[in-house]
């Protein structure tokens, strides 16, 4: 009798443990390898090059720790960022980022695999989502089981909502920080159940690593103790938590405090403030536990009434007095908008006007998770019909989660693994349950043992049959979105632009790097070029120029600065501009285009920020709205906008432009709109430079005239 191909490879011969392992670890790997390939997307329609703003800032200081080591990196004084303040480097970013790549680097140059450190930055993000399948299937099993893990996993590896900072090229601090910190909550549950010091340790370890990498930490550091002071309210706190929190609180927070740009904060600042506060709880309630057990109850009720109410008394005067003193700095602006998401809005403009930092719609989390939307409450629902600690745990991080992603669309990030984590165990339960009920064997049997139940439920298998095609037919459809919303919405990067044109072929708009590489190779080594901030980074990383602002956004008065500069008229601007010493001013421009995302778009917050300060006080929002009102670029637009040197720069000459058939010259394909003023020269600038598209214009700014005369 031939031999099934089972027999064959020495399966079938496996106990039914070892083929549960098979299976787990099977379907385990083809989930790594699907993260990692359906993060390819931007590789394999356009190149191997470096996404956005900030990972080009990323990209350039982890290009210098390889080439001139972490000493010379953490010592870093940047001559090229803030002119003229500067930037010292390695005591204004989170390393772990550089650090890893580095590292990956070096280990293959070690074995003589020969690759660019642009390729090891390009492809970091995808290797760590593999990893963090591998996280999410461990910290599901922990929850629930096995089976609820590998659902998880095979979710966390294709959903929108963590793909969209993880894609091949999106070399930012996300793109490992979200490992570091499923890992830190993994070995979180494992030091929790055991109470174990070596599980503790891994733990402190774990969230050092998170510190290193990305200030999304200081979620982490006040989840932990939310849970451990739910555990103390519900009675289930014991020596195993005890143990596990005091050592991962004490151990970690000495090893945060190794990082230059965290320094003393975890002992200084407000958000850290709360694991504090129950690291010493947990001291408190020890210690009335042991009284309790070696007191008589009426010594014991005296003696905690009366310590309980001076100990109160105590830790809230010298909290007063601290925060009085400024020994505890008060919540920064980022923070209090994540408690209140209209402050932003309305005391710091600067951190309102990133869109990563806007409130989530509806649509948003519709659009990045798609079925877990519906299946998360299902895997809630299972967590609180069962409750342990480590339950709890993933329902405080549920709930956390879901209000701060609300708040801040960017925060996604942080809702998505969870979301996967639920859904997991939402969906593996309810298989479980009717898969069951389609076991004709175990059905049979189950009818023999409890007649009366099976005449109760008479079409058991019928409704198990439905219920597990209409999962099915979910997870497929979960499959397609994910799918399609990572090839099409979320795997372009924008330093390359693609459109689709009349006859549907594609159109690739090169227009940054064209400038860029102008820049580099037209203009002298120190030249000064002032841009708005969102392009600082890439113009330091790719055109090697000198820039006044960039993404860090850490000087609010110097960004002002340069608002006031494209606000003003030509002739105030001009003073700014030699104040500062620029050379070249560059804008980006999407009215022929219609690039969206350009500089008149962003021009109100320019005008916002630049009336921030003191310096700005001429500056007015209104002034910038027609007469009706309205944001106008035409014959309607107020003096103020017409007059603007961010106007002028962007539409000079561009009145002779016909960008459409049927349409005046001058006419904005992105704000539909002929543009008001055509007929104009400028006094100040001349223009160096406008990329093949216009999407993006230089002008060099001119000298003062020797004579003095106007």
């Amino acid at each position: 009798m031939a031999k099934s191909v089972l027999d064959v490879i020495g399966i079938s011969s496996l106990s039914q443990a070892k083929k549960e392992t098979l299976i787990q670890m099977t379907v385990l790997s083809i989930a790594c390898i699907l993260a990692f390939a359906a993060r390819l997307f931007s590789v394999l329609r356009f190149e191997s090059v470096i996404h956005e703003f900030d990972p080009y800032f990323n990209y350039r200081t982890t290009k210098h720790l390889v080439e001139h080591g972490y000493y010379d990196f953490h010592n870093w004084f940047d001559d090229r960022a803030w002119y003229p303040l500067g930037r010292i480097i390695g005591g204004t970013i989170y390393p772990g980022l550089m650090v890893t790549a580095s590292t990956i680097f070096n280990s293959l140059n070690f074995l003589n695999i020969t690759i660019n450190i642009r390729n090891v930055c390009v492809f970091l993000a995808p290797l760590f989502s593999s990893f963090t399948v591998i996280v999410v299937y461990l910290l599901t099993k922990e929850v629930k089981n096995a089976g609820a893990g590998l659902v998880a996993a095979a979710m966390i590896a294709i959903v929108p909502g963590y793909i969209s900072r993880s894609v091949a090229g999106s070399y930012d601090n996300e793109g490992i920080a979200i490992f570091c910190m499923l890992l830190t909550y993994f070995l979180w549950i494992k030091a929790s159940k055991t109470g174990s010091i070596s599980w503790s340790c891994m733990c402190a370890l774990a969230y050092f690593y998170m510190v290193s990498s990305w200030g999304g930490y200081v979620f982490l550091i006040n989840l932990i103790p939310i849970h451990v002071f739910v555990l103390m309210v519900t009675g289930r706190f014991s020596h195993r938590i005890y143990v596990a929190y005091c050592i991962t609180y004490s151990l970690g927070t000495i090893l945060s405090m190794q990082i230059p740009f965290v320094g003393f904060a975890p002992v200084e600042t407000s958000e850290h403030m709360a694991a504090l506060g129950v690291f010493g709880l947990c001291q408190i309630v020890a210690f009335v536990q042991y009284l309790q057990a070696n007191m008589s109850p009426g010594a014991f009720n005296v003696l905690y009434k009366g310590v309980m109410t001076i100990g109160l008394v105590a830790a809230g005067l010298s909290f007063g007095i601290a925060l009085f003193l400024g020994k505890i700095a008060p919540w920064t602006g980022r923070f209090y908008s994540l408690l209140d998401p209209s402050y932003a809005k309305n005391n710091i403009p600067i951190i309102a006007s990133v869109s990563e930092h806007q409130p989530t719609t509806w649509a948003s989390f519709y659009f990045d998770l798609q079925l877990l939307v519906f299946m998360f409450p299902v895997g809630l629902y299972y967590c609180f019909r069962e409750l342990t600690d480590a339950n709890i745990f993933v329902i405080v991080y549920s709930v956390t989660s879901i209000y701060f992603a609300g708040v801040m669309v960017r925060l996604m990030l942080v809702l998505a693994p969870i979301m996967c984590i639920m859904s997991g165990i939402g969906i593996s339960t309810t298989l479980s349950t009717y898969m069951k009920n389609l076991d004709t064997e175990q059905g049979v049997m189950q009818t023999q043992k409890n007649k009366k139940k099976a005449a109760d439920y008479p079409i058991k298998s019928e409704i198990a049959s439905v219920m597990v095609m209409i999962v099915g037919v979910f997870l497929a459809t979960f499959v397609f979105h994910c799918t399609w919303v990572t090839s099409e919405a979320y795997s372009s990067p924008s330093i390359v632009l693609a459109a689709k044109g009349a006859g549907g072929d594609r159109i690739i708009f090169d227009d940054f790097r064209e400038a860029y590489n102008w820049l580099k190779f037209n203009t002298p080594e120190d030249a000064k070029v002032m841009s708005w901030w969102d392009y600082g980074y890439q113009l330091t990383a790719m055109a090697n120029r000198t820039i006044l602002v960039d993404n860090n956004t850490w000087n609010n008065t110097h960004i002002s600065r340069v608002g006031q500069a494209m606000a003003s008229p030509e002739e105030h601007s001009y003073t700014i501009m030699k104040e500062l010493d620029v050379d070249y001013v560059l804008v980006i421009f999407g009215g022929i285009s219609g690039y969206s995302s350009d500089d008149i778009n962003k021009f109100l917050w320019m005008i916002r920020i630049g009336g921030s300060t003191p310096e700005g006080a001429h500056i007015s929002e209104s002034d910038y709205y027609s007469q009706s009102g309205e944001y106008r670029v035409d014959k309607d637009a107020s003096s103020a906008m017409l007059n603007s040197l961010m106007y002028k720069m962007c539409y000079y000459r561009f009145g002779e432009i016909m960008t459409e058939q049927g349409k005046p010259g001058g006419w904005d394909r992105v704000r539909n709109q002929e543009v008001g003023n055509k007929d104009f020269e400028l006094d100040v600038l001349e223009e160096a430079f406008t990329s093949e598209h216009w999407i993006v214009r230089i002008y060099k700014v001119k000298d003062m005239d020797n004579r003095g005369n106007n």
